[in-house]
């Protein structure tokens, strides 16, 4: 008996928006690919979309040979799980298509499989034409596809790709990112490790919602697209620094580059940049939890950038600089290379972003939001809130201090403030997502309660959790418009945050230009210090992520 491998995907743009699938078949001895299927579809949803591509792969399989053993394999978990059996399907467009699709083979010839996206790109690139082409208002055509041209990924993890651009290229990095967290949002909703909610309660959705071999290779997609991430982060970085050191005239980079000629280039003083913003990336890392390891492995990486031997050296001496302190305002007339402000830029506003303490419901990993119990710190979260507060007045750069309306925020920022000598201001855009009927329960209870808003809300930023909650897509709203508005309030000044979880990486993940799945890529302490710094010229720069070394002295 013949056995094909069936490789499914499908997209919309908009969601609903113009949608497309694209469905391939191999052999599943050798790899080789005997068809291709795609379609233009109109106006429908990602999971139809996906539904689709899943139904149009298994009927040219069965024109192949009908009585043939089928593997399928998707990146699409809602699909390969109800398909499986294992979740119920109440949608009423994805009924009728799912019942079809168990109709082209009898029940004992078909299997499914997850698999991540980076091993469906065949797939991707099929609906991606067929988009494309609808786009155009025409159909896809196998005469002119250029889907298979790219080399089928190995079993193996394949390498990273490069940013395309020119050393400090933020658009190129963040471009990379977004192709290693997901092959695109118009392509299909994200499928998280686990939902970014209060208390960290995304591990616990990794361990329950994932079975061990799906979890083994989405732990694997996780590191690389938080490399990807990491690198854009040093990319973005660098190129504030490259324009900030052109335009001030850094006399390291210029003493540097006159070694070869007499003016120093735009290519030199950019790879002078990115020494330094790869050396501050580096001792970042070595202070930071089981993240930093990952974050020396991108610095090691971006090292390896040439660069003249005192540029570097003047370009590493910033880096360290930057690293060592959380922020620190940059003087009105620069005295260090690499990491100060020029003049017609002025002193960032830079945001200091600390999570509150624990609360009692933390290490129970509850759902804890903006429409629950408000539970105040524990004895442990109190203790927290005191060691940030020795750090901060050691460090002695804040100069206002602004809080979450939320109880576990407000004490935290009551303890901090009253080492400082400050006082608290509150802003209703730093509370945390309102989990709705979640509050309080664990994501296992979650799951036994509510499953099918459950998956619905991981796979889809713009859904919200049962109850009248607020989704994702709501927080960010708020979030930016709150971080406008500080920005504008305290332009030049250093500035403590007290907030939550899903808002401070929706601090970094705007200020990374990365996609709205990121945040499921960032794990978040309680009581840990990120920070991010705000230009005149609209750059960002992320200096720290989650340092929790003031809790372990």
């Amino acid at each position: 008996m013949r056995e094909f491998f069936v490789e499914a995907d499908g997209g919309s743009r908009g969601n609903p928006g113009p949608a497309g699938y694209g469905a391939v078949v191999g052999d599943a001895a050798t790899g080789e690919t005997l068809a291709e299927a795609a379609e233009y579809i109109g106006v429908a949803t990602n999971n139809v979309a996906e539904y689709r591509g899943l139904l149009a792969g298994l009927r040219t399989a069965h024109a192949l040979d009908p009585t043939a053993r089928v593997h399928v394999r998707m990146d699409s978990k809602l699909v390969v799980e109800q398909m499986s059996g294992r979740w119920k399907i109440k949608h009423p467009d994805m009924k009728p298509l799912a019942a079809e699709a168990r109709t082209v083979f009898p029940a004992d010839q078909v299997t499914y499989e997850w698999i991540p996206r980076d091993r469906n790109k065949h797939a991707d690139r099929l609906a991606n034409e067929a988009m494309d082409a609808g786009a155009k208002g025409e159909q896809w055509s196998a005469d002119t596809s250029r889907a298979a041209l790219g080399t089928r990924p190995a079993p193996t993890e394949p390498p990273l790709p490069e940013p395309s651009g020119p050393p400090g290229d933020a658009a190129a990095g963040a471009a990379k990112a977004r192709a290693a967290l997901a092959t695109g949002r118009d392509t299909g909703p994200a499928r998280p490790l686990a939902a970014p909610v209060e208390d960290d309660v995304e591990a616990e959705a990794a361990r329950a919602a994932e079975a061990d071999a799906a979890r083994a290779a989405e732990a694997e997609a996780a590191r690389a697209a938080e490399v990807e991430v990491a690198r854009a982060a040093e990319a973005g970085a660098a190129r504030a620094a490259e324009v900030r050191a052109a335009r001030a005239g850094e006399a390291d980079v210029a003493r540097a580059a006159q070694a070869e000629t007499a003016r120093p280039t735009e290519a030199e003083v950019a790879r002078a940049a990115e020494a330094g913003a790869a050396r501050a990336a580096e001792v970042d890392a070595a202070r930071t939890d089981a993240a930093g390891a990952a974050r020396t492995d991108v610095a090691d990486a971006a090292r390896t950038g040439v660069a003249s031997p005192a540029g570097q050296a003047g370009a590493q001496t910033a880096g360290l600089r930057a690293a060592r302190t959380v922020a620190t305002p940059a003087p009105s007339t620069p005295s260090t290379p690499g990491w100060s402000a020029a003049p017609d830029l002025g002193a960032p506003a830079t945001f200091v972003l600390l999570r509150h303490g624990e609360t009692p419901l933390t290490p129970q990993k509850r759902f804890s939001g903006s429409g629950g119990t408000d539970p105040s710190l524990s004895d442990v979260g109190r203790e927290q809130a005191r060691r940030v507060a020795t750090t901060l007045a050691r460090r002695g750069t804040i100069q206002a201090v602004v809080a979450s309306p939320l109880a576990r925020t407000r004490e935290t920022a009551g303890i901090v403030a009253a080492r400082l000598g400050l006082r608290v201001t509150i802003d209703e855009g730093l509370r945390e997502t309102d989990f709705g009927a979640w509050e309080g329960l664990t994501f296992g209870e979650v799951r036994e309660r509510h499953p099918d808003d459950l998956n619905a809300w991981l796979a889809d930023p713009e859904a919200r959790p049962t109850g009248g909650g607020e989704s994702f897509t709501e927080t960010a709203t708020r979030v930016e418009a709150a971080r406008r508005r500080l920005v504008a309030a305290y332009a030049g000044r250093t500035v403590l945050l007290v907030t939550h979880v899903t808002p401070i990486k929706t601090f970094v993940r705007l200020a990374l230009g990365a996609p709205p799945e990121a945040l499921f890529r960032m794990e978040l302490s309680a009581a840990s210090l990120s920070a991010v710094a705000y230009y005149a010229d609209g750059n960002a720069s992320v200096r720290l992520f989650n340092d929790t070394s003031h809790l372990r002295t």
